[in-house]
């Protein structure tokens, strides 16, 4: 029933205006029921979001609001209140104040539901630690001069704080040392993003640096991540953005002695390979004509020889005026003047030609990042030339011969190995943004021999390929030696029991070499990007031993190979010009003979990729078994 109502004085009068009764009040007691749910609300929303008090005490309100809607409220003495019913027309606040609420319970709800979804928290320990949380991304932001490193976890590791710690290693650090500092701290959650300032060229430069997220725990700092590496130091790059394909894959290692000829303009060479020991670069020059070049690079200052650097010059500014795409090998020769280019576990052979990389101490990592960025930042113009790709070693599967290091297991020779890559990879690639960095095995790929003294070729990929994913994935490509077998046997075509067509044939040849181009274009070895890594064959050579009409035919079959693969990029015939420690050995590997001659296949490798080509390469045919050229084709 509607009533009417006017305020009553709190004696009892009459109405001065009616002359009726006040109507009654009601006095009550605070409801011992509602008072408990109505705090436990209080309490729970003040324990999910206490920062959010003022919302609460907007909830407060509603709430008694809804629980006396339209009905008037007063505070008396003694705890208890007064309440009177509103007048009719006051009603509508009613609804106002549901909707309101309705709007403040769902919120509330919603509140509730994400406290019960936040991240669980897990018990860190030395076993789990590692595997914990991923650093999904290290990358340079060029602009801004920074690192930004970016980790994600399920759940929030339990430790001493509430934080997460940054922290940069060396190359050669397993774990964090005990006197590292931290760069940046982030409270923790299921992700973080951090940011620190890459300081390039300076003592403090993060450049080769491998990133590490860590909590403390007992009062020592634990990794919760496993290490990665900057993987786009293409970002502070000051060269090339697009790389110069070449005209063709045609490629020769070339005889210096022959450069300022026009042997290679008559051959119609578009591809170049030569070799750069690095020790040969260092210390002061002894020609006058040629002063000594002091290089500072993150603080250090480097002695290189004028004299030789002028040679590498010559042959580089040489080539590029050619219009010739070079590819250059970084050797790591020995001189005990610089014995800290050479690994520790390297230095007690003296009979190799070349030895493992020092990526295992300071010292040799800094040689190899300052002579990585000099060589970059002097052939990435054309001052002095320009050099496309570059291999860092040679054969490495091959250790005892190529690239010696005393015998260990595969993945500890690989990540030898890949540390050192990876400073040359980031100190060339933060120079010359499309450069190329290639990783050389041999034609030795699947042999399973007993007490084997070398690696398998396919082994050192496949566990390569695992080492760089897990610690940053960069754009690798491979080179590759696809020489004969025996070495002195020209003829490709022969069958071989050590030759097959399945992807665990003992060697790769040219007459199989589908089998490494189809390995490399399963999708756990291509790049981010989905695309086949670049692949070059950047020396094999064939023997005019036994003739030189075998040799010629022997290149026309391989260079059709190549042409009709479109995998690889470059075809680096071994050599130009017979050498004559080769040569003692049965392996007349040159277009010319040693006097300078040429031989059959001077004119094969001349035409083989000119529209004349079928009038030089026809007679190969015959000497293969064959009558056609897709006949070769796989």
């Amino acid at each position: 029933m509607k009533k009417e109502h006017e305020e009553g004085k709190r004696n009892g009068d009459m109405s001065e205006t009616t002359g009726k009764k006040p109507a009654v009040k009601k006095k009550v007691r605070r409801k011992g029921k509602r008072r408990v749910s109505l705090r436990r609300r209080i309490l729970t929303i003040l324990a999910i979001l206490m920062p959010a008090a003022l919302i609460a005490g907007v909830i407060l309100y509603f709430l008694v609001f809804r629980e006396n809607a339209g009905k008037e409220i007063t505070e008396v003495p003694g705890n208890d209140i007064q309440i009177q019913e509103k007048p009719e027309e006051e009603a509508p606040q009613k609804g106002i104040g549901s909707n309101i609420i309705n709007h403040i319970l769902t919120a509330e709800s919603a509140v509730e539901e994400s406290y019960q979804k936040r991240p669980k928290t897990v018990e860190i320990t030395e076993e789990n630690a590692a595997d914990f949380a991923t650093l999904e991304s290290c990358l340079i932001d060029g602009s801004a001069g920074k690192v930004n490193v970016k980790v994600k976890g399920e759940g929030i590791p339990a430790s001493d704080d509430k934080y997460y710690y940054l922290f940069a290693l060396n190359t050669y650090d397993n774990t964090i040392p005990d006197d590292a500092e931290y760069l940046s701290r982030l409270y923790k959650d299921e992700g973080a993003e951090f940011s620190t300032p890459l300081n390039y060229n300076y003592s403090t430069s993060k450049l080769y640096k491998k990133f590490v997220v860590a909590v403390k725990k007992d009062g020592k700092y634990l990794a919760v991540t496993g290490p990665r590496y900057i993987t786009n130091p293409e970002a502070i790059a000051k060269y090339g953005s697009v790389y110069q394909v070449p005209a063709t894959k045609k490629g020769l290692l070339v005889d210096p002695n022959k450069l300022r000829g026009n042997e290679l303009d008559d051959l119609g060479i578009k591809q170049a390979a030569y070799n750069i020991p690095v020790a040969r670069l260092l210390g002061p020059s002894t020609h006058s004509a040629y002063p000594t070049i002091q290089y500072t690079y993150n603080g250090k200052t480097y002695t290189l020889n004028g004299q030789v650097i002028a040679e590498y010059d010559l042959v580089f500014s040489t080539l590029t005026a050619k219009g010739i795409s070079t590819t250059a090998i970084i050797l790591n020769n020995y001189s005990g003047s610089y014995p800290q280019l050479i690994h520790p576990k390297s230095r007690s052979y003296g009979a190799a030609p070349y030895y493992m990389f020092n990526g295992a101490e300071e010292s040799g990592v800094d040689y190899m990042a300052a002579i990585g960025t000099f060589l970059a930042e002097r052939y990435s113009g054309n001052s002095h030339g320009r050099i496309s790709n570059w291999v860092i070693a040679n054969e490495i599967n091959a250790r005892k011969e190529w690239n010696y290091m005393e015998r260990v297991g595969t993945s500890e020779y690989v990540e030898e190995y890949a540390k050192a890559f990876r400073v040359f990879y980031t100190a060339i690639k933060s120079v010359s943004s499309s450069a190329r960095v290639y990783m050389p095995i041999d034609q030795q790929w699947d042999r399973n021999l007993k007490n084997n003294t070398n690696y398998d070729g396919r082994d050192i990929v496949d566990e390569f390929n695992r080492n760089i994913k897990s610690t940053g994935n960069i754009d690798w490509g491979l080179s590759q030696h696809p020489y004969n077998v025996p070495l002195t046997e020209a003829r490709i075509w022969k069958s071989n029991k050590l030759v097959t067509h399945s992807a665990d044939t003992s060697m790769i040849t040219m007459a199989n070499i589908e089998v490494l181009t189809n390995y490399m274009a399963q999708d756990a070895y291509r790049t981010d990007d989905g695309e086949v890594r670049s692949i070059i064959l950047s020396e094999q050579g064939y023997t005019s031993t036994a003739g030189e009409a075998l040799q010629a035919a022997a290149i026309a079959y391989a260079y059709y190979r190549v042409e009709n693969n479109p995998h690889i990029d470059g075809f680096l015939l071994n050599r130009e010009t017979d050498a004559s420690e080769e040569v003692a050995q049965g392996l007349a590997f040159g277009l010319n003979h040693a006097n300078g001659s040429p031989k059959q296949s001077y004119n094969v490798y001349k035409y083989i990729d000119t529209p004349n080509h079928a009038q030089y390469t026809d007679f190969a045919k015959s000497i293969i078994g064959i009558s056609s050229w897709s006949e070769i084709m796989r």
